[in-house]
């Protein structure tokens, strides 16, 4: 697990789509060279819609605009949709694009997971913010509650790197000459202890596999006084288990914020049979009853900190493409610890071990069954026909063909797959699916 640290950064964390899409929609549309985007979710509302007007624009002015999407989570898209931004000379790529069987999607495992920004080579966004409307707290009761941060400094050259392997190398756009005097601007050089120390990590499923995850488990086995672990799904692996058990028991202050609107009721029966692991350890757990829950971010004593993609669930640590940044800061960790208490106290339900969610019985026998049986999942995937998620082109021409229709065109009948250029997306996919999955 090589990682890359950088010192001197400005970290700004964004909640929910009102402190996200103002910051990450004005950072495009003022773009001067190059946008790259990658989400798992963009959904044709008013966010979405928001979205491609800010690439249009910055393609229109000149920059180099990529959007990646994933087959699974952004199945479909109207022709005039995809038709402005061809125009515009925005290049949209779809991440394993597969036509419907009988109706049901085939692409299922191996998404794009990842949700990044990076503008100019200078500014980056991460985090488990997708582009649609629930993301909004006018949407109503099932507005999620989720985090991003927008990153300025070195590591974004990394996030950059990342995104620009996925699809290729970039192609340049011809225009005229910019004959106009500017003044070169050179960036001030990062200074130790100038700013966040940062670095940048991927799961994937070649060279990658569980760096997000082990990154977790050192933090956790060092954490001195407290841990806040935020997240939307969790059911990780026995080690992380144990080292949140064994953290608490040695006077680590260990707070586990967790869904209590769930969108999976089975998703949540198997995380609950997980309540009586690890509550008389002394593991402080409560549930997020306001709204449904999607954040992604987990902080240890006063200067770690996470923020990302990553779930703690078999899909995100073995299966999905994710991305996490983390961040040595104690500015950033205090404000995410104060974010996260303020989200305990007055929004969470508190689990005890009277609490019914917590007591035994046929119930628990069950959720301990359902969390193996989904522990194993991705060794389970890996008999399943085994496939290598590729990227496929939307192309003008394909969009000109069906302009004129008013019904959404799925995405996996707009592009050709082509073989992906990234050898851990491809061929790492390949050998982990013939392999039988990572690990259990």
């Amino acid at each position: 697990m090589k990682t890359r640290w950088h010192d001197g950064h400005q970290v700004r964390l964004l909640e929910n789509g009102e402190g996200f899409y103002p910051r990450v929609f004005e950072a495009i549309r003022n773009a001067r060279r190059e946008v790259i985007v990658e989400t798992f979710i963009l959904f044709e509302d008013a966010v979405g819609e928001a979205l491609r007007d800010a690439l249009v624009a910055a393609a229109r002015a000149g920059a180099s605009v990529d959007l990646t999407v994933d087959g699974y989570g952004s199945p479909t898209f109207s022709p005039g949709f995809l038709a402005a931004l061809a125009e515009a000379g925005v290049r949209v790529r779809v991440f394993d694009p597969r036509r419907p069987l009988l109706g049901l999607r085939t692409n299922l495992f191996r998404r794009l997971h990842r949700k990044l920004v990076v503008v100019d080579g200078e500014r980056a966004f991460v985090g488990g913010i997708n582009y649609s409307a629930d993301h909004l707290g006018d949407f109503g009761p099932q507005a999620k509650q989720d985090y991003a941060i927008e990153i300025v400094g070195p590591v974004v050259a990394d996030i950059r790197t990342a995104a620009q392997t996925l699809i290729g190398p970039p192609r340049r756009r011809w225009r005229l000459p910019d004959m106009r005097w500017r003044r070169a601007r050179q960036p001030a050089p990062a200074q130790p202890g100038d700013g966040a120390r940062v670095a940048f990590v991927t799961r994937d499923n070649g060279a990658h596999t569980d760096d997000i995850e082990r990154h977790y488990r050192v933090a956790i086995r060092a954490a001195r006084r407290r841990i806040v672990i935020a997240n939307a799904y969790f059911l990780p692996g026995y080690r992380l288990l144990k080292g949140l058990r064994d953290a608490a028991r040695r006077g680590v202050e260990v707070t586990l914020i967790l869904q209590g609107h769930p969108d999976m009721p089975w998703v949540t029966a198997a995380t609950r049979s997980l309540y009586h692991y690890l509550l008389p350890a002394g593991v402080r757990i409560v549930e997020y009853c306001r709204r449904p829950f999607h954040g992604k971010v987990a902080l240890v004593d006063e200067d770690w900190a996470t923020v990302g993609s990553s779930n703690l669930d078999p899909l995100s640590l073995w299966l999905n493409l994710e991305a996490n940044v983390l961040i040595r800061d104690e500015a950033f960790n205090e404000t995410l610890h104060a974010h996260l208490e303020r989200l305990a106290r007055h929004d969470c339900t508190p689990i005890d071990a009277g609490d019914r969610r917590a007591i035994g019985g046929v119930r628990a026998v069950f959720g301990i069954a359902l969390f193996h049986l989904l522990r194993h999942f991705p060794r389970i995937a890996g008999w399943l026909p085994a496939h290598a998620p590729q990227l496929g082109r939307v192309r003008e021409p394909e969009v000109a063909a069906v302009r004129d229709s008013t019904t959404p065109v799925p995405v996996g009948e707009l592009v050709a797959p082509a073989p992906s250029p990234e050898p851990d997306v491809a061929a790492g996919d390949r050998a982990h699916a013939a392999g039988g999955g990572s690990r259990a």
